[in-house]
């Protein structure tokens, strides 16, 4: 145990007393689903599966449609095999309650704390796992290997920032690269310094959001939005973050000056902003509370899971979480399979990789400003050749993948067989 992971114990160890408190506090801001608190503790209601169990670990709504279609293709694969999806963020679960196959239970994450990380394992007792991209709790990572559970860190990613810090803490990050049997990165510069980490080349393998299916489209709910919009100039600002409101709302002051008739779509990342914005925007309606677009000049999409019917809809998209210096941006992936063209700020840290792709062959536009948004997206309404183009450049970079996609779930297959001649699980009275 490095010194640093000794302190990263003692300090969740001491703050422990307190996380009801704190995980209280966010439920009443709508960052915790208040009925499934006790899941953050390592308590839980749902039986588990009987037979094996592949667990599989990710933080957020991106990393959960990875796994989501990793566990779809497996469970076609395996039909004995049973799936624990882990996530942290209301949304995820939302994206899960959606899309989880059968044999699928989703929970919340436990808190990484010794305790919470105890009862999970206690209670579940999976026979192999997999954390998606870069959320290693150190708790439930060491926690698991102590349990000689086989572990995988799959499409591995992590920002520059991250790196430095594990560069800085060598021991703590050499202990727990040890844990996993496997690991795979999503790009170079991940892939080199996981390797470093672990004395042992680590594979670098294309993106696994590149194989992950289309967001889900409600076909009766895109013609109903269609038929209210009715043929006007459209685009949308995607995942948007305060501060990039106002930029997007700047922008379409200025294509109104050429399109009187254009139409805004403001998608917030957070649904829950969507009052706030719709005042920003002087009275916009509302998709929540079930306004119709009308002849407004804004419409705010403040709803959960309709994202892909909107970049189905849309001619061109911005893919917002870019605009700002502290933001590290979104995936784009979604709206190149969709056919929007792609729009997005100079922040994009978090997809580096994918962004640099899609600007090398002008798969996407990079825009500073209200001013260069409102001429792109203006380019890109005028100019059909130019659109298509992109679009094409955009294809071509998400048809990526399909190979590291099928290379990870003989990994997988590899990791649970790993524990097939184990005794039967039996779920906790």
């Amino acid at each position: 145990m490095s010194l640093v992971l000794a302190a990263y114990r003692l300090v969740t160890a001491l703050v422990g007393p307190f996380a009801r408190l704190w995980l209280s506090a966010r439920a009443k801001r709508g960052k915790e689903d208040p009925a499934r608190i006790g899941e953050r503790l390592g308590r839980y209601t749902q039986p588990r599966p009987a037979g094996a169990l592949l667990w599989l670990h990710a933080a957020s709504v991106g990393e959960s449609g990875v796994a989501l279609a990793l566990i779809e293709a497996m469970a076609e694969r395996e039909p004995s095999l049973s799936f624990l999806l882990s996530t942290g963020t209301r949304t995820s679960a939302d994206l899960a309650a959606r899309r989880a196959p059968a044999r699928t239970t989703h929970v919340y994450a436990p808190l990484d704390r010794v305790d919470a990380v105890r009862r999970f394992f206690q209670y579940w007792r999976p026979d192999a796992g997999a954390f998606i991209e870069s959320e290693l709790w150190p708790n439930l990572v060491l926690a698991a290997q102590a349990r000689k559970i086989p572990l995988a860190l799959v499409n591995a990613r992590m920002s520059p920032s991250t790196l430095r810090r594990w560069r800085r803490w060598r021991a703590a990050g050499r202990r727990l690269m040890q844990a996993f049997t496997i690991v795979s990165a999503a790009d170079a510069r991940t892939a080199e310094a996981l390797s470093a980490l672990r004395a042992t080349p680590v594979t670098r393998r294309a993106n696994l959001k590149l194989a992950a299916p289309a967001p889900y489209i409600d076909a009766d709910a895109r013609a109903r939005l269609a038929a209210e919009i009715n043929g006007r100039p459209l685009w949308i600002a995607a995942s948007t973050h305060p501060g990039e409101d106002e930029i997007a709302l700047a922008a379409h002051a200025l294509l109104r000056h050429q399109y009187p008739d254009a139409l805004l779509i403001l998608v917030p990342r957070h649904p829950e902003r969507g009052e706030a914005i719709a005042r920003l925007a002087g009275g916009a309606p509302r998709r929540a509370t079930g306004d119709a677009v009308g002849g407004h000049a804004i419409y705010v999409a403040d709803t959960l899971g309709e994202l892909g019917l909107l970049y189905d809809l849309t001619p061109v998209a911005l893919v917002a979480g870019s605009l700002l210096p502290h933001l590290k941006g979104h995936n784009p992936i979604e709206p190149a399979k969709l056919g929007a063209a792609i729009l997005t700020g100079p922040h994009v840290e978090s997809f580096s990789d994918l962004f640099d792709a899609l600007f090398e062959t002008g798969g996407a536009f990079r825009v500073v400003d209200a001013n260069a948004i409102a001429d792109a997206v203006a380019l890109l309404w005028r100019d059909g050749a130019s659109r298509e183009r992109q679009l094409g450049a955009a294809r071509a970079v998400a048809a990526q993948g399909a190979d590291a996609f099928e290379q990870t779930l003989t990994e997988l297959a590899s990791l649970t067989a790993q524990r097939a001649t184990r005794a039967p699980v039996h779920a906790p009275a």
